[in-house]
């Protein structure tokens, strides 16, 4: 394929692959595509997949029909994680003309500059992947995913990331801040740090994720920093008294849990048991009161009977967290914990879900409850909906304003009226002021 015409990029999974996906545009824009959406024809259609749930396999296969819908003679290269896994499935699809694995994503354009054979394979074995390709995503100029590490060391149980991404890898601290310039220098207003394993950050270079809190804060012109998912045994006191006491790092934590039982924590091989994780959240609570606390948990993961489920309820109605992320545990291959005894029936996983997340809408409204009659600076986005403009406050309480009242990519004061059902507050252009 001759480099040159039109290009459409189409993003599964995490804030990680929307880096790399950017990172892999920018690439490809140098090289003289046009970016163009996946329904407008592209010459070339690049699928970035996930392989975190089971619907993996579906939504690839959707993607590349619906790109081939638009173009049927779009070239279409499949890369990410799932990629990665299951490289030859993947190539059998009708219409995929290539698949790259975990380091081959990234040279793209000398894969794709004379057109092969459809269903072309390369993908290495992931435990030679040793390099470190930085990034951020820049379809949205208000707020960046940028990219710090990679990879993975602990090998959960359940867990195929470190099978599809390889051991933990970031660059350097003075690398990773060049990069964080260089989103702010697009206008990038709030930059938040991703990766698989953001707290291993330095594993590989002599350096650790504080040292590059502590830089980032002081050396990019950013105005905002938000920390994504961290690993609760990463989450070292000073991490948090950093944020506590800096203007631009959000009052803001993501901290994976996954089980409030500690025999479930243990098989599924998570590096911490729930007395630390409650340390963690009551540190966070002293030095910021309002702070934003999510949690990841996984239902329905072999061996967890009712009474270990109901453990893990009455853990998380016991912390003051903010909101959850629930997922439904899936058989992954070439993990362990398929090979447990006691699998949990899929109607029973599914229906411990549901009660997890109708206890995080209650948590999420009981989060912005407490920020009523008070005044935040709200970073505004440029997309709007029925009329409204939404954006966030440091504590990530979701705000929507009429559109003409504010603009795009500002941070504007805002007076916090009223919390609606559907997940988000509204109020009037105010001064700010502490809650």
């Amino acid at each position: 394929m001759t480099p040159g015409g039109t290009a459409a990029f189409h993003t599964l999974g995490c804030k990680l692959n929307f880096s790399e996906t950017s990172t892999i545009a920018r690439d490809l824009g140098e090289a003289g595509y046009a970016r163009v959406g996946i329904d407008d024809a592209p010459d070339l259609v690049v699928i970035n997949t996930c392989s975190v749930t089971e619907q993996a396999d579906a939504k690839c296969r959707n993607a590349v029909r619906r790109a081939l819908n638009s173009n049927p003679e779009a070239f279409i290269a499949v890369i990410g994680c799932y990629a990665q896994l299951k490289p030859q499935e993947i190539s059998e699809i009708e219409g995929v003309d290539i698949v790259l694995g975990a380091s081959e994503k990234f040279n793209l354009l000398e894969h794709i500059s004379a057109k092969k054979a459809q269903g072309q394979v390369a993908v290495g074995p992931i435990k030679e992947v040793r390099s470190f390709i930085p990034g951020f995503s820049s379809q949205d100029r208000t707020r960046t995913f940028l990219k710090v590490q990679d990879g993975c060391d602990y090998f959960c149980s359940f867990c195929t990331i470190p099978l599809a991404r390889g051991r933990s890898r970031n660059a350097s601290v003075e690398e990773t801040v060049a990069t964080a310039r260089q989103a702010t220098d697009q206008g990038a207003k709030e930059i938040v740090l991703t990766g698989v394993n953001i707290g291993d950050f330095g594993k590989s270079t002599g350096e650790s994720f504080l040292d590059l809190v502590q830089a980032l804060d002081n050396e990019v012109p950013a105005e905002r920093f938000r920390i994504s998912s961290i690993e609760p045994n990463l989450l070292t006191p000073e991490i948090i008294t950093h944020v506590a006491e800096s203007s631009k790092f959000q009052p803001h934590f993501h901290i994976p849990l996954q089980s409030g039982s500690d025999p479930v924590l243990k098989a599924m091989r998570r590096r911490y048991r729930t007395a630390l994780y409650r340390e963690r959240i009551e540190a966070i609570r002293n030095v910021l009161p309002y702070a934003s606390i999510g949690v990841d948990v996984i239902t329905g993961f072999p061996n967890e009977t009712e009474a270990a489920f109901a453990e893990t309820q009455a853990f998380l109605l016991d912390l003051p967290i903010s909101y959850l992320h629930v997922f439904t545990y899936s058989e992954r291959a070439r993990t362990t914990a398929p090979r447990m005894e006691e699998s949990v029936p899929v109607e029973m996983r599914k229906a411990r879900t549901k009660q997890l997340r109708m206890l995080s809408l209650k948590m999420q409204r009981q989060h912005y409850d407490r920020f009523v009659g008070t005044s935040k600076p709200v970073l505004f986005e440029e997309s709007t909906e029925d009329g409204l403009r939404f954006g966030y406050t440091p504590e990530y309480v979701r705000i929507g304003i009429d559109a003409q009242a504010v603009e795009a990519n500002q941070i504007t004061p805002v007076q916090i009226h009223t919390v609606h059902a559907a997940g988000y507050a509204s109020g009037s252009i105010a001064n700010p002021s502490p809650a």
